[in-house]
């Protein structure tokens, strides 16, 4: 199953692997401010508040994991696209040398 799942994120660009991410992260964050909510608001025994804080240390751990492949999906696509226009650099010089300057 990881090998499918690995084939189908290559067939996937970087830009919406960050887009997946950022809504992954959107949403760990969403739960973290309503558990966080939760244990100022409600009167929780002890061991639910621990469940709580234990689940919050999760997430948060979660949270960060994202933020480190974020980090390294981004600084993927802006080598992508600096590798774009250096190719359309090129190619543009390409076609004024050989092309427009046919004298």
């Amino acid at each position: 199953m990881t090998k499918n799942k690995d084939k189908r994120r290559e067939n996937i660009s970087v830009a919406t692997e960050i887009d997946r991410l950022e809504e992954r992260r959107a949403r760990c964050q969403d739960n973290i401010e309503r558990a966080a909510l939760r244990t100022r608001k409600e009167q929780l025994s002890e061991k639910d508040r621990q469940d709580l804080e234990d689940e919050l240390a999760i997430m948060n751990e979660r949270v960060q994991k994202l933020d480190k492949e974020l980090q390294i999906l981004r600084g993927e696509n802006r080598r992508n696209m600096l590798l774009s226009v250096a190719l359309l650099a090129v190619s543009a010089l390409f076609y004024y040398a050989f092309f427009y300057n046919e004298d």
